[in-house]
């Protein structure tokens, strides 16, 4: 795990909000179980991470997704660059079964799921990945990931600029019926 994330979670666990960005892969809450074993699969082969890593990495994303099942749930926004659709992980298969879960996603009445099309160019409020949180005493944080480790941060210098430009992003957007319909594109091209 990287350097703050373990601090991360126990704060995404009660959370009353989620606001997602993602860059490449689908967000790990979004993941379905073989999306992820294959994304750990492939930190194995290069050495990044050793198998029994992989596995605790596994265990701790499932933990995280029941946390989704609470009573009540936490509200959902999930801004997802357009890269996290066209890159293919884990074969064709793997790939039909992660754009469904993102189908199911976009159904639930919590949640909010939309695509930042590649034409956004510099219009896109974020370079890297973002967590930000809403928690219940409406307190806010967040968490970004650079390649070697985690930040997160409570200051609001920080996090009130953070969900501006978040709020800015989905404002640009595709709107979620637009981003189903991209989706749903897309899965009719899998098996």
């Amino acid at each position: 795990m990287l350097e703050g994330f373990t601090e991360y979670v126990p704060h995404e666990l009660r959370a009353v909000e989620i606001r997602l960005f993602e860059l490449g892969i689908v967000p790990g809450l979004l993941q379905t179980r073989e999306y992820a074993a294959a994304i750990q699969a492939g930190a194995v082969r290069r050495g990044a991470i050793t198998e029994q890593q992989a596995e605790e990495r596994l265990s701790k994303l499932a933990e995280r997704q029941e946390s989704l099942k609470r009573t009540p749930p936490p509200f959902v926004f999930a801004v997802l660059d357009e890269s996290c659709l066209m890159r293919p992980v884990g074969g064709p298969r793997v790939m039909a079964k992660q754009l469904d879960k993102l189908l199911e996603f976009a159904e639930l009445p919590t949640t909010v799921l939309q695509v930042a099309p590649y034409d956004l160019g510099e219009r896109r409020s974020f370079d890297l990945p973002i967590n930000l949180l809403t928690l219940a005493d409406r307190s806010h944080i967040a968490y970004a990931e650079s390649a070697q480790r985690g930040h997160l941060v409570r200051e609001t210098t920080f996090v009130v600029p953070a969900l501006t430009a978040y709020h800015q992003l989905q404002a640009e957007a595709l709107s979620q019926a637009a981003t189903v319909a991209m989706i749903s594109g897309l899965r009719k091209g899998t098996p």
